[in-house]
């Protein structure tokens, strides 16, 4: 819910000059936290303090979320993956060192797993705004989410891109399904999360554009008419950055280990990249009818790469990890062209072998484990010990 540290994400001169050189996109990650306890499983409201024994050098990347009980990274902009991970390994670990300091522990988490109660919301004037506005819309300990962050030319192809990128997105959603537990028990979804952060007005799929100027005449309409305080407040699925020059993709759960974080970043920039091509050729893409989006969104949700996704092509549901395969052979080119297939291929066999966070934590549940060892498996996978 907030926008990332000025100066973390912006793209330097010299690495804007490196991707237009080689003809790339850089891309980022934003991911949300939960801190939990350090020895029950219920959230906590330890984020000032933790934010306290961030080091210096990691405080750029850090930042409040909503509630107390959360707590967000941003990655600076990078054009190979290498430097993406270790650029996240330093956040994950810096941070996760830094609650445990502070008498708690940092989570990759969807929302709350285990029971405890509600957590206060971060004590700044637009949180309270919002608050006031929109009621209670986030109880709980806080949902937690992972942005994808991609350059992109100019703002006209952006809007474009975010046309076609629509029939992939809730592929893209089941793969990071990381939430299947609220208050100590099973929802019956693979991202229960999603479910929660649907209630806000403007979270959804991003609707067909017809130009810049029409996505800038939506949020104006949307801001006027009280469902949103800003241009922040724009949570659709896929939007332009309101600062950088990126398409940032939002719909996805915080995952729990950075394999799953990279897989999802080095395809949401080959599909960009792809979608770019797309558009230059003057492709325009199916205009897919919201309500067939939403229903895929939720079976995304509900199933995960585990069950049945909806194929928007032929309206039809197939397992999703064979719609997670069409995905990844359609932007096969561009995954070579910016070195990542390798990478990509090696990383999809581990989410194949392992499952999604939220089939792990269930399968967790099916030896016997209870939510709170659960919540330390998440802990110490997190900080990258599992």
């Amino acid at each position: 819910m907030t926008a990332a540290a000025e100066g973390t994400t912006t793209i330097s001169p010299e690495l804007a000059a490196r991707a237009e050189q080689r003809d790339l996109l850089t891309l980022g990650i934003e991911e949300e936290y939960l801190l939990v306890d350090a020895v029950e499983p219920r959230g906590v409201e330890t984020v000032e303090a933790v934010l306290a024994e961030v080091p210096e050098d990691l405080r750029s990347g850090v930042q409040h979320e909503y509630l107390r009980s959360q707590i967000e990274v941003a990655s600076p902009p990078q054009l190979e993956l290498t430097g993406l991970r270790e650029a996240m390994v330093r956040l994950r670990t810096g941070l996760a060192d830094a609650a445990e300091r502070a008498g708690s522990r940092l989570v990759a988490v969807g929302c709350g797993p285990a029971a405890g109660p509600n957590t206060r919301l971060v004590d700044e004037p637009r949180y309270h705004r919002m608050r006031e506005r929109f009621g209670d819309l986030s109880p709980g300990q806080g949902v937690c989410g992972t942005h994808v962050h991609v350059s992109i030319p100019d703002e006209e192809t952006g809007v474009r891109v975010l046309n076609l990128l629509r029939p992939w997105l809730p592929t893209l959603q089941a793969a990071t399904a990381n939430s299947p537990l609220v208050g100590g028990r099973d929802t019956g979804y693979a991202s229960w999360r999603s479910m929660m952060w649907e209630r806000w007005p403007t979270v959804g799929p991003t609707p067909f554009l017809r130009s810049h100027e029409h996505y800038l005449t939506l949020i104006a309409d949307l801001q006027a008419s009280g469902a949103m305080l800003d241009e922040g407040m724009l949570y659709w699925y896929a939007r332009l950055s309101a600062r950088y020059p990126t398409v940032e993709i939002r719909m996805g759960d915080v995952m729990p280990t950075l394999d799953d974080a990279i897989l999802l970043a080095a395809l949401a920039r080959a599909l960009v990249a792809t979608l770019i091509a797309e558009v230059r050729a003057g492709g325009e893409g199916p205009e897919v009818s919201y309500p067939l989006l939403t229903a895929a969104h939720w079976r995304a949700a509900k199933d995960g790469l585990e069950g049945l996704g909806l194929d928007l092509a032929t309206r039809e549901t197939r397992p999703a990890w064979r719609l997670l395969r069409q995905l990844v052979d359609y932007v096969r080119p561009e995954l070579e062209r910016h070195g990542d297939a390798e990478v990509v291929t090696e990383l999809l066999e581990r989410l194949r072998s392992r499952g999604t966070g939220a089939a792990r934590q269930r399968a967790l549940l099916a030896k016997g484990t209870p939510v709170a060892g659960v919540v330390d498996w998440l802990a110490r996978t997190t900080r990258g010990e599992m």
